[in-house]
């Protein structure tokens, strides 16, 4: 009995000892891990690689065409007039391409053109890019940002001292000059002192300025003279008026040329230089290179031209009111011009020339009333046009915020 309950405990203390014995070991020795499949992740550098395209500049020669330049660039033929079809067809006018005009060309890690992009204009831009089925072609207009600037200038030596210092580009001031063409002769009445404002449109791209439009409002001062010119947009176009709303555009120019000086002015006691004596020179003459354009003052009648002894080639307009004008020692006349043929203010009637009794190139310009000549510079012409009663009080309110606008941009410091 005793042997028996020995035995009985001696294997129940063996499989405690297995149990424990097998619990340690289960811990010694671990199940296998279950892994997620392995995902390749780039190193950043590669990555960003991979990703980013390679954009070369492509300048337009002389004489270039879009296709040759792309086909310079190594872009097969198909694939070159592939792209310019697409160009043309998003409104491009590849015809009009410049030498110095640019083509962005985009290549990916393969060294493979997918993008082209051009910019005929600073307002629009086009893109044609490699679909994988083709190439397709985008267009964007850009928006332009328009800002008002001010512009002022004094005149030291000429008018163009604006221009030259950059204060001034030169076509805005071509502009101011029309504006008071008709009230003002710049060739002759231009001095050192004089000096001009004005409040001027700003085209923006992307923040940088790409081009002017019109002037708002403008001054000039000459003498203790102020000229004041507004922009009005009346029912059928934008046009310049004084402060009380007259138009700037009268009936007759101060001056048949742009830009010249004045070599002898309106007298009747002039030494001549080639006849000798002192005789009337009931003219203006203006010296100015052979071939330099020379308008009509005003509209008219071409009464005369040709060929007149003294007068050289000279043209004769007949105007309203009783005015004509003279225009001696062309050098020829414009396309068109002859007797009988109506011609508008402004339009090119001959070319400045020496021909006649001349000494050099110059334009001997002069105007008669009812049959006697008059000085130009002197002679009182028909004013322009008043403003329509219905929109006067609308201009006024509008002439007043501008000036005063333009008084407190640019001051004119007395």
């Amino acid at each position: 009995m005793i042997r028996k309950s020995f035995t009985l405990a001696l294997d129940a203390l063996m499989l405690t000892a297995s149990i424990a014995l097998l619990g340690w070991f289960a811990m010694q020795v671990r199940a296998p891990e279950t892994r997620s499949p392995e995902v390749a992740v780039p190193e950043p550098e590669r990555a960003a690689a991979s990703s980013t395209l390679r954009t070369d500049t492509l300048e337009i020669r002389k004489r270039d065409t879009v296709v040759a330049a792309l086909q310079r660039h190594d872009v097969a033929p198909a694939t070159a007039h592939e792209i310019a079809g697409k160009l043309r067809a998003a409104g491009a006018n590849l015809r009009q391409v410049r030498p110095g005009d640019q083509l962005q060309l985009s290549h990916d890690a393969e060294d493979r053109m997918v993008k082209l992009a051009y910019a005929p204009s600073p307002w629009v831009r086009l893109e044609v890019s490699d679909s994988g089925s083709g190439w397709e072609a985008n267009r964007a207009e850009v928006e332009p940002e328009v800002r008002i600037e001010v512009r002022q200038g004094e005149v030291r030596r000429s008018l163009w001292d604006a221009v030259d210092s950059g204060a001034v580009a030169p076509a805005v001031l071509l502009d101011l000059v029309r504006i008071f063409e008709s009230e003002f002769d710049f060739s002759a009445g231009t001095r050192p002192g004089d000096r001009f404002r004005f409040l001027v449109e700003a085209r923006y791209a992307d923040g940088v300025r790409v081009e002017y439009g019109r002037i708002l409002v403008a001054q000039y001062m000459s003498g203790g003279r102020t000229l004041t010119g507004v922009g009005f947009q009346g029912p059928d176009r934008f046009a310049y008026h004084d402060r009380e709303g007259r138009s700037l555009k009268g009936a007759f120019l101060h001056s048949p040329l742009e830009f010249t000086r004045i070599t002898s002015g309106f007298t009747y006691q002039r030494p001549h230089p080639i006849l000798g004596g002192v005789r009337p020179h009931l003219a203006i003459d203006y010296a100015a290179p052979t071939g330099t354009p020379v308008w009509a003052v005003a509209g008219g009648t071409v009464q005369f031209a040709g060929r007149n002894g003294g007068n050289g080639i000279q043209v004769v307009l007949r105007h309203r009111d009783g005015y004509a004008t003279y225009y001696n020692h062309l050098s020829r006349i414009a396309r068109g011009v002859r007797p009988g043929e109506r011609v508008s203010q402004k339009q090119v009637v001959g070319y400045v020339g020496s021909t006649g009794i001349s000494t050099g190139p110059h334009l001997d310009y002069r105007v008669s009333h009812n049959g006697r000549f008059v000085n130009p510079l002197s002679e009182r012409f028909l004013p322009g046009e008043p403003i329509a009663q219905a929109r006067r009080a609308q201009f006024l309110e509008h002439a007043r915020a501008l000036i005063e606008r333009l008084e407190r941009a640019a001051p004119f410091q007395s």
